[in-house]
């Protein structure tokens, strides 16, 4: 990665970097991951747990936001591979992307299925500091499209993500959001395994 491209990274990665912050939501804190990742598309407002029609018990604060933020890291890796498709030239970064979006569809029709059984409305798109990390992609072509998206959207969110997904495998207090976690788990660290190995055949 050459010098400007650099720059670009850090003061891109300084200005959008809430992605990891944001998917470690502590409990009552504002949900953010990656991959992490970042979660509703111009919400900042933390999901409220609710007991749902069948009158199951509430979730904690903490499990409602590892949901939502699931669901909006999720959409946000969709929508990041879906213009990754639509602008790179890299067969590397299609085939990476194609799978980002085939799995991610997937765990956020899992997880808001989940979420509505527990009484919650899940987001239906990112949060919008996502929005803002994808609308910044947007700008850029070429090699910087590149080297951003794998970076951003594959490492730094997966990263992200990752860290918070094991954590709910292990805390979460709700039964069916810890086995939500748990399956999910292995999945993610494969994504970040490869947006590693993508970024460092990048950098060469």
């Amino acid at each position: 990665m050459n010098t400007r491209l650099t720059a670009m990274a850090f003061a891109f990665s300084t200005a959008l970097g809430g992605l990891s912050v944001q998917a470690q939501t502590t409990q009552g804190a504002q949900p953010a991951a990656g991959t992490q990742a970042t979660q509703p598309g111009t919400s900042t407002q933390a999901a409220q747990p609710a007991a749902n029609p069948q009158g199951q018990s509430q979730l904690t604060q903490e499990d409602a936001n590892f949901l939502e933020n699931a669901i909006q890291g999720s959409h946000a890796e969709v929508e990041g591979s879906q213009l990754a498709l639509e602008k790179t030239s890299s067969q590397d970064v299609k085939d990476f992307a194609q799978m980002m979006i085939k799995d991610h569809q997937m765990m956020a029709k899992e997880a808001s299925s989940l979420a509505q059984e527990k009484g919650m409305t899940p987001p239906d798109g990112p949060s919008a500091m996502q929005v803002t990390e994808i609308t910044a992609l947007k700008a850029l072509s070429g090699g910087a499209f590149d080297a951003m998206y794998v970076n951003r959207i594959g490492v730094a969110s997966h990263e992200a993500t990752v860290n918070m997904f094991d954590k709910a495998s292990k805390g979460a207090q709700d039964p069916d959001v810890k086995a939500l976690a748990t399956k999910a788990l292995p999945k993610l660290k494969e994504h970040l395994e490869m947006a590693r190995a993508l970024n460092e055949k990048q950098e060469k």
